[in-house]
């Protein structure tokens, strides 16, 4: 085992290693709004323009002074933050509120359920839990069916009034065993998950399983239930993997005084998990009409749609969910980032009524989710989000369009360099040209290893105290994820510097992003 050196420390001293070779080790000392400030040698504060938005989950910036009241306020009450197995009136109003907006947005009257916990991929552990846990009773509900047909059948055979027909072999205690055995065997099988290939779901156990990265996901690949990743653009894959992997329970029909063996369909999809637009997949937007056909997919197999608007969600695109822009109803969705103001972590997974089990509640508990101030940190985001008719919704399209804008200036002006422009509001995307043949061996390797956009990160952030990062599985774009409340003269300053990124990438300027050798 080796140890750590005193340089990198005990604290993920692989990643401070990579954070200090690109230039971007900066311990932040202060952020407010979209700037976040550092110590310079002399102790003066140096600010920072910070585009990356917490992954996301800065839609209010940095310390929110309405945010920030609310937990001074929460605090200073002697209120309890810690309160489990007691009444909590205010998790409940959180859920409502939610509903609210679902019914808004969606148009739906049928009620949501809420389960809380304390992050991203841990909504999506309970979304995972609970498709599991509803399909394991609608798995046992139809085994006791078959058990009853089964038990029919042996009686009137047994009292004359039926007979085997010819694809029932032997006698009826012989084709009741038969039926027993083949379906437990049938029913012992994990379930299959889907997903969409390029996606991000996080990173434990289960999540990382839907995450399509194979460097996240293959180590831990024994440890979980399988997914099958659908094709990103081919929705129809759906149908073609759900015919691979189809299993049968056999039945027993008693008609007409004859007995025969039939085929059930076995319920072996417990969920699909989506994002309507995949941040670490290169931010890319799921079409109305993808959304539409995925969705008629898995009603045929009864396989419910969870859609993961931790990033995506809570105001980002111009309406708080992100899929209700593409009409795309879901029976989960798993909520987090920017539910808790940039200060507190919570997360949230809201349930479908019709799928929703009321016993997942005892089976499924947490210490930490849904506590006090996390709660009211979450009303006071609600209400900054809701206030005016929903005016933060239109100022996040409103400034989305105006980033968009100089991005598709970018690619007018630098097409050698640029490749493409992807997103909606302020969860967008910027795309460079592979650079894996250029001439400059360092910009060269630097491609070819998925590490382009990390050194365009580092630059932007020495030269022009602008701070973003790539995504994490398409390392040639950069992500773009401000507060709504992005101002004029912060965008002017990030379109210099892009400029200035553009201009030197087109010149194969390697010496500005690396420095002499």
């Amino acid at each position: 085992m080796n140890s750590p050196s005193p340089q990198s420390g005990l604290a993920e001293p692989a990643m401070q290693e990579l954070l200090a070779l690109l230039g971007i080790d900066v311990e932040y000392v202060r952020g407010e709004g979209n700037t976040l400030y550092f110590l310079d040698e002399t102790g003066r504060e140096v600010p920072v323009i910070d585009y990356a938005g917490g992954y996301g989950a800065l839609v209010l910036g940095h310390n929110h002074p309405e945010v920030a009241a609310a937990v001074e306020r929460f605090l200073g009450a002697r209120r309890p933050v810690l309160a489990q197995a007691s009444r909590q009136p205010a998790a409940a109003r959180v859920v409502a509120r939610l509903n609210d907006i679902v019914r808004r947005e969606f148009g739906t009257a049928e009620p949501y359920y809420g389960v809380f916990s304390n992050s991203g991929a841990e909504s999506v552990e309970v979304a995972l839990k609970h498709a599991e846990f509803d399909r394991q009773l609608r798995v046992r509900a139809l085994l006791e069916e078959i058990a009853g047909h089964v038990e029919r059948a042996r009686e009137a055979v047994r009292a004359g009034t039926a007979v085997l027909s010819a694809d029932a072999d032997g006698d009826v205690e012989a084709l009741a065993e038969r039926v027993r055995a083949a379906n437990a065997a049938v029913a012992a099988r994990p379930p299959v998950f889907l997903a969409l290939e390029g996606s991000f779901h996080g990173k434990l156990v289960g999540s990382v399983q839907l995450t399509h990265n194979p460097a996240y996901r293959t180590p831990f690949g024994a440890m979980a239930a399988r997914a099958r990743f659908v094709p990103f653009d081919q929705p129809e894959a759906i149908a073609k993997i759900a015919e691979e992997e189809r299993e049968v329970l056999l039945d027993l029909r008693l008609e007409d005084g004859r007995v025969s063996v039939v085929e059930r369909d076995f319920p072996l999809f417990a969920a699909l998990f989506m994002e309507v637009i995949q941040g670490e997949g290169g931010i890319r937007e799921v079409t109305e009409r993808q959304a539409r056909r995925i969705r008629e997919a898995c009603a045929a197999l009864d396989c419910p749609v969870v859609v993961d608007e931790i990033q995506s969600g809570m105001g980002r695109t111009g309406a708080f969910f992100a899929s209700s822009l593409i009409g795309l109803q879901a029976d989960y969705y798993t909520l987090a980032k920017g539910l808790g103001g940039g200060i507190v972590k919570t997360a949230l997974t809201l349930v479908r009524g019709e799928r929703f089990r009321r016993e997942f509640d005892l089976v499924h508990t947490s210490t930490f989710a849904k506590d006090g101030l996390s709660l009211a940190v979450t009303h006071t985001v609600l209400d900054v989000l809701e206030a005016q008719d929903g005016q933060a919704y239109r100022q996040a399209a409103e400034r989305g369009a105006r980033l968009a804008g100089l991005f598709r200036s970018l690619l007018d002006s630098y097409p050698g360099v640029v490749k493409e422009v992807r997103g909606k509001g302020l969860m967008l995307g910027l795309e460079f040209r592979d650079l894996s043949g250029a001439a400059a061996p360092r910009l060269r390797e630097a491609a070819r290893s998925d590490m382009l956009g990390y050194v365009v990160a580092g630059y932007l952030l020495r030269a022009h105290r602008i701070r973003t990062f790539p995504t994490a599985s398409a390392a040639n774009t950069l992500r773009f994820e401000p507060s709504i409340y992005l101002t004029d003269d912060e965008i002017a300053a990030l379109d210099t510097a892009l400029r200035d990124v553009c201009a030197r990438l087109g010149d194969q300027d390697e010496v500005a992003f690396f420095g002499p050798e």
